[in-house]
């Protein structure tokens, strides 16, 4: 039988008032994963970063920290040697996002009972290519987890959306990597979006959304690095908002696509893009219940990038 659909909100931390709708889009919106490449940062250097950034001023960005479920014992480790100052507390946990399997359930139980009450182990990362193994997933972590599960969408991933919401899942969609050829184009993004839309589904994306908007950057954080067309999370959060709308493809495609930051205006009742408007009650209904979060592994770069864009 196929299980039911949560209807929580995906952050039920996230603030209920906000007072621009940049807030509106942007609370909560990034998850750290500063373990992973370019960044690949040692542990003890993630967690130090992350405990920065959670009181630093732009916290209200900062949403989970993502590592590897064979890491968790060395997050214990490098959580237990932070400076008092910034180590979580029972009243205010660090929350994770941790990659795994079926297979890991009962080592993840484990360790979140270790590691409460200081930090929340809520939410799971996982692939999947099909039905069967989306079946597996919720069977073993869906009662217990917030699962996103990863999606191809180099082809139509309609069958397995399809799977992810009869289980009562999320869906995640890789938006890029070190490679050029990582990046999926905007029509397949815009695919992704149309689909968990038609199945309400809601989504993460990962990987490849450093900067607010489309354009041409270095892959990775090598001086010689190869430069390719990244995706903005700005173009990509918006647009899922005006998938909710009902905007038409080629509007939408258009949004994906946007690199002129002049083209948007932001205020505190909404965004406009190109005369087309964003009202900040609908960006707040989008990353309630449909667009989440992405991850990165810099929360420097899109927090900075993005009051360069829009200071206040």
């Amino acid at each position: 039988m196929a299980r039911a659909r949560r209807t929580a909100p995906l952050d039920p931390h996230a603030p209920r008032l906000v007072t621009t709708a940049l807030s509106a889009l942007t609370a909560g919106l990034v998850d750290y994963a500063g373990l992973f490449p370019p960044a690949a940062l040692a542990m003890p250097q993630a967690v130090a970063a992350y405990a920065r950034h959670a009181s630093g001023e732009d916290r209200a960005m900062l949403g989970r920290f993502v590592l590897p479920a064979a890491r968790l014992d060395e997050f214990a480790a490098a959580l237990d040697a932070l400076p008092a100052a910034l180590a979580p507390r029972a009243e205010a946990p660090w929350r994770l996002s941790v990659l795994a399997g079926a297979a890991d359930a009962a080592a993840l139980a484990a360790q979140r009972a270790r590691l409460a009450p200081r930090v929340a182990i809520d939410t799971i990362e996982a692939k999947a290519e099909s039905r069967e193994q989306v079946r597996a997933l919720a069977e073993a972590l869906g009662a217990a987890y917030t699962v996103f599960v990863e999606v191809p969408v180099r082809d139509d991933p309609a069958t397995l959306v399809a799977a992810v919401a009869a289980h009562g899942l999320r869906a995640k969609v890789r938006t890029g990597g070190v490679t050029a050829d990582a990046f999926p184009a905007p029509a397949e993004v815009l695919r992704f979006l149309r689909r968990c839309h038609a199945a309400g589904v809601p989504f993460k994306a990962t990987a490849g959304l450093h900067h607010p908007l489309r354009g041409e950057f270095a892959l990775t954080y090598a001086p010689d690095a190869p430069r390719g067309t990244m995706h903005g999370f700005l173009n990509v959060f918006l647009a899922a908002a005006l998938v909710q709308a009902g905007a038409p493809d080629d509007a939408l495609l258009a949004l994906l696509e946007e690199r002129d930051a002049a083209a948007f205006t932001v205020t505190a009742d909404g965004v406009r893009w190109r005369g087309t408007p964003i009202p900040a009650a609908a960006l707040v209904a989008a990353r309630a219940g449909f667009a989440g979060s992405f991850g990165s592994c810099s929360f420097d770069e899109p927090s900075r990038e993005l009051h360069q864009l829009f200071p206040s």
